[in-house]
C-alpha cells in the first residue's frame, strides 16, 4: 500500500512526496454513546489505517486526493465553516486547519494522496482516522507538538462545527491515543486517559468486527436524535450533560422527566448511567486479567444498546434491519461463548464479537456466507495513534 501511494502521489502532483503519515481506525470496546454525555469509554486503536503521502507547499493551500474521490482543494485563508462544504471532505480539512489556527499555530499548506483500509461507513471510524491523520500532518508541519488528546479535540471540533455531525470525542481520542485506552470525559475537566496493556488472543479470543452491509449514509438524524433527546432530559434538570445529573435524583423524578422528555429519551438516559458503570467494570476486569467478567460486561453493553439506547434499527426502516440480523446470527454461532455487541454509533456499520480462537475460522466463514464475502475482519490492537511513518528525503 505504501509504495503504491508514493507512486500515485508522483503521478498526480508531478513530484515525489517527502513524508508518509498514518492514523488508525478504532474499535469501541465498551461505552456506547457515553462520550457526548461526558461519560467514560473503553476503546482501542486497531491495525486498519488511513495513510497519506505528503509534500509541504509554500502557499496556504491544501490539495488532497483520497482514493476513490475527486481532488479537494482548500484555501486556508478562510478558516470559518462553509455551508456548502457541510458533510464533505473539504469541511474536515478546513476544520482541522482552523483548529490549529485557534491554538495559535498558522496551518501549513500541503499536497497529499490518501488511501485507507479502514472500512468506510462501518463503525470503525474512518472519519476520525482521517481527522487524526490531518491533525498529525499539521502537528508535524507546524511544529506545534500537540498531545494526542488535543489532536482529538481538533478532530471533534472539525466534525461538529465544519462537517455538521454532532459526535462526541470517543472516536478521535481512541484513534489518537493508540492501544487499549480508558478515557473519562468528566465535565469541566481535561479528559483523563489510561492505557491498558491487553492482547485478547492471550486469553483465547479473537477480536472480530462484522460488516452488516448497511452504511451510515443518510443516518445523520438518527445519530443526532440521541444527544438531542438526552438534551431534553438534561434541560429538565437545568444541566448540559447527563453526567452532571445525580442518578438517584433522575430516578426520583422519573415520572416528571418522562412527561417532559418522552419515553425514548428516558430509556436512553438509563442506558448512559448503566453503561458508565459497565465501563468501570470492564476496565477493572482487564487490569485484573479477568476476561470472563470483561466479556460479561461487553454482552450487557450490547443488550442495553439494543433495548434502551435503541441504536440498532434506523428510524425510517422496517424491512432492512442489517444490524439486528448480524447480531442474531453472531449470537447463534457463539452459542453462549465469547460476546457480541453493536459497535460504534450504531444504526448501520459493524458489530463486534469476541470469538474463541478455536472457533474463529468457522465463525467468520459462516458470517461471510450469511452477510456476504469479506464481511468478517479479524483485528489486532495497534499500539500507537497518529504517526509520521517515514521521512522520504
Amino acid at each position: 500500500m505504501y509504495e503504491a501511494l508514493k507512486e500515485r502521489f508522483a503521478d498526480v502532483f508531478g513530484t515525489a512526496p517527502t513524508m508518509l503519515f498514518s492514523a488508525p481506525g478504532r474499535a469501541e470496546l465498551c461505552g456506547n454513546h457515553t462520550d457526548h454525555q461526558c461519560g467514560m469509554i473503553l476503546a482501542a486503536s486497531i491495525n486498519l489505517e488511513t495513510v497519506a503521502a505528503v509534500r509541504p507547499r509554500d502557499d496556504a493551500r491544501i490539495r488532497l486526493l483520497s482514493e476513490g474521490y475527486p481532488m479537494c482543494e482548500v484555501d486556508l485563508s478562510r478558516l470559518d465553516p462553509v455551508e456548502e462544504e457541510k458533510e464533505s471532505t473539504p469541511a474536515l480539512i478546513r476544520g482541522v486547519a482552523a483548529g490549529f489556527a485557534e491554538k495559535g499555530f498558522r496551518p501549513v499548506g500541503f499536497d497529499a494522496c490518501v488511501c485507507s483500509n479502514v472500512l468506510a461507513g462501518s463503525g470503525l471510524s474512518s472519519s476520525a482516522a482521517f481527522e487524526i491523520l490531518l491533525g498529525t500532518i499539521e502537528n508535524h508541519l507546524t511544529g506545534a507538538g500537540l498531545p494526542a488528546m488535543e489532536l482529538a479535540k481538533i478532530g471533534q471540533m472539525a466534525e461538529n462545527r465544519f462537517f455538521g455531525k454532532p459526535c462526541g470525542l470517543l472516536d478521535q481520542a481512541a484513534a489518537a491515543s493508540g492501544g487499549v485506552v480508558f478515557i473519562d470525559f468528566a465535565p469541566g475537566k481535561e479528559p483523563v486517559s489510561e492505557t491498558i496493556d491487553v492482547d485478547f488472543e492471550n486469553y483465547g479470543y479473537a477480536l472480530v468486527v462484522i460488516d452488516s452491509g448497511a452504511d451510515h449514509a443518510g443516518l445523520t438524524d438518527d445519530y443526532a436524535s440521541i444527544p438531542r433527546e438526552l438534551h431534553r432530559v438534561c434541560e429538565f434538570f437545568g444541566k448540559k450533560v447527563l453526567r452532571e445529573i445525580d442518578e438517584r435524583e433522575f430516578y426520583e423524578m422519573l415520572p416528571d422527566v418522562r412527561r417532559y422528555a418522552g419515553d425514548r429519551a428516558v430509556l436512553r438516559a438509563m442506558h448512559i448511567y448503566d453503561e458508565n458503570r459497565r465501563v468501570h467494570m470492564a476496565r477493572a476486569a482487564l487490569k485484573l486479567e479477568d476476561i470472563e467478567t470483561f466479556l460479561r460486561e461487553v454482552k450487557a453493553s450490547g443488550r442495553s444498546s439494543q433495548l434502551l439506547l435503541q441504536n440498532i434499527i434506523p428510524g425510517k426502516t422496517t424491512d432492512r434491519q442489517a444490524l439486528s440480523f448480524a447480531l442474531a446470527c453472531a449470537e447463534r454461532l457463539l452459542d453462549g461463548e465469547g460476546a457480541c455487541r453493536v459497535h460504534g454509533g450504531g444504526f448501520a456499520g459493524t458489530i463486534q464479537a469476541f470469538v474463541p480462537l478455536t472457533r474463529v475460522d468457522a465463525f467468520c466463514a459462516e458470517m461471510d456466507r450469511l452477510l456476504g464475502a469479506k464481511s468478517c475482519h479479524r483485528l489486532s490492537i495497534r499500539p500507537v495513534g497518529g504517526v509520521l511513518l517515514e521521512v522520504l528525503e
